[in-house]
């Protein structure tokens, strides 16, 4: 199989970013029901702007992303789900981080936003503007101006969450809970780890979701073979902390999937696994949704 780089992102290259939609949204093809696939870390496009700025190679960078992630999931329209996926690679804006996590030291003349106290993700250079790749090498031969990370942000981080806020909320007049599944992989290797499980669950130690909808994908990966853990070493990121409001009635959940179950790392390539996972996550989407339209959350 070919290395990802879709004929519409080889073909948008040259497009300046800000006329690139920050979000592709499938819309269902059979009776709507409340919940909402998201994967923010599935885009792949890198305007050309931003490649000539690199420190790095490219391919530094598309080792970060979901890769496939929105295709592992693409059989949700099909039941009636909403999908919406990030169109823009993680290194150039990262949907799941708050678009105030940002490192005042990447810009010439002051951070584009307020920022907090400085986490540890920060300080390590994995903000809402990633300063470092997959290798831990700064992407950036140059500092950023106050313009630029502005521009990125107010496009492509406040679009994207815009348009899942309006859909949570539209949903909301019509469904008294709405699904909302945070979908991600995570490297099959981590430093300080042995091994990884398969997948990780993660509904912020159960505060983002019903505890059914956790227990309900848990049981179903592990019937179809996976391995689980739940909120370790994921929680749940930004997504599942700004959405999940089990109590009024919007459920989080953030899904990790193992990379090593479906790809080839170092070249960001499906291996012919994926399509079993595919069907494995088309089955354990499907009992999500029974679980979203029979008001039983």
């Amino acid at each position: 199989m070919s290395i990802r780089m879709s004929a519409v992102s080889q073909n948008l290259m040259d497009v300046p970013a800000s006329r690139v939609a920050p979000f592709s949204l499938i819309e269902p093809v059979a009776p709507a029901v409340p919940a909402i696939f998201a994967s923010p870390h599935s885009g792949n496009y890198y305007p050309a702007a931003f490649q000539d700025q690199l420190n790095v190679p490219l391919m530094d960078l598309r080792r970060t992303e979901d890769a496939f992630v929105d295709e592992l999931f693409a059989g949700v329209s099909r039941m009636g789900a909403v999908q919406i996926c990030g169109t823009h690679g993680r290194a150039y804006v990262d949907l799941n981080r708050d678009a105030r996590e940002l490192d005042e030291s990447m810009f010439l003349d002051g951070a584009p936003r307020t920022t907090g106290q400085q986490s540890a993700r920060v300080k390590a250079g994995l903000g809402s503007l990633p300063r470092v790749g997959a290798s831990g090498r700064e992407i950036y031969r140059r500092k950023l101006s106050r313009a630029e990370g502005r521009s990125r942000l107010d496009h492509v981080h406040d679009g994207y969450h815009d348009r899942l806020h309006a859909r949570l909320e539209q949903f909301k007049t019509r469904w008294s809970d709405v699904i909302l599944i945070d979908c991600h992989s995570m490297p099959s290797r981590q430093a300080g780890r042995s091994s990884l499980p398969d997948i990780v669950l993660g509904d912020r130690f159960g505060s983002s979701c019903s505890p059914r909808l956790t227990s309900l994908v848990e049981r179903r990966f592990r019937k179809l073979g996976l391995s689980v853990s739940r909120n370790a070493p994921y929680a749940g990121g930004y997504t599942t902390r700004r959405y999940g409001r089990p109590r009024h009635g919007v459920h989080a959940l953030q899904i990790e999937i193992n990379r090593g179950l479906y790809m080839r790392e170092d070249i960001v390539e499906q291996r012919p696994e994926f399509l079993e996972l595919q069907q494995i996550i088309e089955d354990v989407a499907e009992h999500v949704i029974g679980l979203a339209v029979s008001e039983t959350l």
